[in-house]
């Protein structure tokens, strides 16, 4: 078994380099620039939500009042009539995107913890390179990218969207891995 005080530099240096791989990711490749495409009819959309008032938070419509409701012909003929949306609505007003980045860092900080945490169960201190490749590389996947497919499952994100992610997710997962192979007690 491997502590996890002994690791604490390759869980931190891994969200630095998720953090930087993701970054140029998003910032300097198109590979993303078709996850959400810009409705032909946007400024009338938001014309016709904006009197709404629709506070933050997530939303399905149409959305039935109960269980019994679902199976009413009244619902049904909602959902055929559509439109079937599930959207969420954010705070009006630039992004607060210091706190999304900060959040993003935090988040691979614990993907890497938890890494570490299976790693160092498994493995101790001069373990086979492989196997610490191994143990991170898969732990770090399951946090970067498994649940993703949820999203797609049940909520009908774009197919292309969430493997487009979960390929990122790999990245992440090899670059973490990576980090704590050359870093990993001897």
């Amino acid at each position: 078994m491997t502590g996890l005080q002994s690791l604490w530099l390759p869980i931190l240096l891994s969200a630095v380099a998720v953090f930087i791989v993701s970054s140029l990711i998003h910032m300097f490749t198109p590979w993303h620039k078709s996850d959400y495409p810009k409705l032909s009819n946007e400024e009338k959309v938001m014309d016709a939500m904006r009197p709404l008032a629709i506070p933050p938070g997530d939303y399905f419509m149409p959305r039935p009042a109960s269980r019994q409701d679902m199976g009413s012909s009244e619902f049904a003929e909602k959902m055929k009539r559509g439109p079937v949306v599930i959207m969420t609505v954010m705070p009006n007003g630039p992004s607060r995107m210091s706190r999304n980045l900060l959040l993003w860092f935090l988040y691979s900080a614990v993907v890497g913890l938890l890494a570490a945490y299976v790693a160092g169960c498994a493995l101790p201190p001069g373990a086979d390179p492989r196997r610490v490749f191994h143990f991170v590389a898969i732990t770090a996947f399951i946090g970067y990218a498994a649940a993703l497919w949820q999203m797609s499952i049940w909520y009908h994100r774009a197919w292309s969207t969430t493997v487009k992610a979960t390929v990122d997710g790999l990245i992440y997962a090899l670059a973490t891995a990576g980090i704590f192979v050359w870093l990993w007690p001897r």
